[in-house]
């Protein structure tokens, strides 16, 4: 029996980059591609579920994992953000037509942080830290775990516990997505409380936020004070964790992405 998913292609990238790709029929509309960016201590595999599912409507999906996650090369003890965004504005630079730039929490903010270098066609921040010093993440770790929040600031990779990243998934389900989690550079780390506001996107790309007030590592006031930002759509989603792309109704977050972008005016690619 044909399965109609998406297989999903592992490849080496710009500067040996890991790269998964899931990429739609020849007979496909000429859809924008998605290229997604994980958050703190993920690499490209948390966008499983939406790389097949943009690739099934349509959209070339693609999705980086940062120097010194997953499967890339690179130090991850000596990496800053400047580095990610690096890598996610030669990764972009690589595809085939203009992208539309994902990111997932502290690659919410390496996306920001690219889309004033890279003419992205737009940018999709979900559950980001937000374009201001993430001081709001800190205290929300600390509220929860005060020794995680003094590992953070020694230089100690945070511990991803299923109980900052999911909310709908089994006890079992839940630690299959935490032992996936690794480690983070210090240095990023530390930048997420004290980085400069980035620039406006390039060529004005319009920009969709998707979020939780459930999350508990950034406050919704936090990613609100973002959209307004760049006068941003926000969508939020009651009852799921800061997971978005991996907790149980994870479909709902990404329908609201692939809508938002089905209704953008016509741009050229």
């Amino acid at each position: 029996m044909t399965s109609n998913t998406p297989d999903l292609v592992s490849s080496t990238g710009p500067r040996g980059l890991e790269v998964l790709a899931a990429l739609p029929g020849n007979d496909a509309d000429e859809k924008p591609p998605l290229l997604f960016v994980h958050g703190l201590g993920h690499g490209a595999w948390c966008w499983e579920h939406w790389l097949t599912a943009a690739a099934a409507a349509g959209h070339p999906a693609y999705a980086v994992s940062l120097r010194g996650h997953g499967a890339s090369g690179g130090n991850l003890r000596t990496a800053r953000l400047s580095h990610y965004v690096d890598d996610v504005v030669h990764t972009a630079a690589s595809l085939p037509r203009r992208a539309v730039l994902v990111g997932h929490s502290m690659g919410g903010l390496v996306v920001q942080k690219a889309l004033a270098r890279y003419a992205a066609h737009a940018g999709v921040l979900v559950a980001p830290v937000p374009a201001h010093p993430a001081v709001g993440s800190l205290l929300a770790v600390a509220r929860r775990h005060p020794g995680d929040a003094a590992r953070l600031m020694v230089g100690m990779s945070l511990p991803l516990r299923a109980e900052y990243l999911v909310n709908q998934l089994t006890a079992a389900e839940a630690e299959r997505v935490t032992d996936r989690c690794g480690g983070e550079s210090p240095f990023a780390q530390y930048q997420l409380l004290m980085h400069r506001p980035p620039a406006q996107p390039r060529g004005n790309a319009p920009v969709l936020v998707l979020a939780t007030p459930d999350d508990a590592l950034v406050p919704l006031r936090d990613v609100r004070r973002t959209a307004d930002r760049y006068g941003a759509d926000l969508v939020t989603f009651p009852g799921m964790g800061h997971d978005l792309m991996l907790d149980a109704e994870w479909r709902a977050p990404f329908e609201a992405m692939t809508s938002w972008l089905a209704r953008r005016p016509s741009r050229a690619l």
